[in-house]
């Protein structure tokens, strides 16, 4: 299986990418603020489960071609772009409403749901896709064999550091959010500053380039 300082200076590199704010910490920020700390956890999962779906990918060879293929890394980078879009102007047209959710007395957003718009977030992150198809294989020793499960173990890892330094993003963001709870307009304002991170991280994603 793996050695020892292979996975560590996987875990190593791993943290490295995570810590760097991209498309799944913005979205988990942006979702700690609109809708509070369970959010942004259950975000943290769905997240993972998207992330490890690419882990699994790339394990069985489809990563290489999402990695080659311009086409098809475009598409599914402009899908991802287009929900993060989709999901900010939701959040921001449903920020007067938000003094009632917090207190429990609106509508909220089912866990499920909100464990799927992570999902959708984490399995088209371009960050993740290129991460995964093109740094993970090369820590993969194949003179020990089982490679696919080599593969498994070290996305493993990384969903584990991912998760960590994620939670605790969101759990600082829902933080600050109650803060802004003790009044409507700052709960407002932050509701609409939520949307607009989801907003202007789709663009970004958008305009996320590759070198061919």
């Amino acid at each position: 299986m793996v050695s020892t300082d292979r996975l560590l200076a996987f875990a190593a590199m791993s943290f490295l990418l995570i810590v760097i704010r991209g498309p799944s910490v913005l979205f988990v920020i942006g979702r700690a603020l609109a809708q509070g700390r369970r959010a942004a956890l259950t975000t943290v999962v769905g997240n993972t489960l998207g992330a490890y779906v690419l882990v699994v990918a790339v394990a069985l060879g489809v990563g290489a071609v999402v990695e080659r293929s311009v086409l098809v890394f475009t598409v599914l980078k402009l899908v991802g772009a287009a929900y993060l879009v989709y999901l900010g102007i939701r959040t921001v047209r449903q920020r007067g409403s938000m003094q009632a959710a917090f207190a429990g007395e609106g509508p909220t957003h089912g866990s499920l749901r909100t464990l799927w718009e992570g999902f959708a977030v984490g399995v088209a992150n371009p960050k993740t896709i290129v991460f995964f198809a093109a740094v993970l294989p090369q820590f993969v020793d194949r003179g020990q064999g089982h490679i696919q499960l080599q593969m498994l173990l070290l996305g493993l890892v990384f969903n584990v550091i991912a998760v960590a330094c994620d939670s605790a993003w969101g759990l600082v963001a829902a933080t600050t959010r109650s803060w802004f709870a003790r009044s409507p307009k700052r709960l407002s304002l932050v509701g609409g500053v939520g949307g607009l991170t989801m907003i202007g991280l789709g663009v970004t994603v958008a305009a996320t380039g590759r070198k061919d």
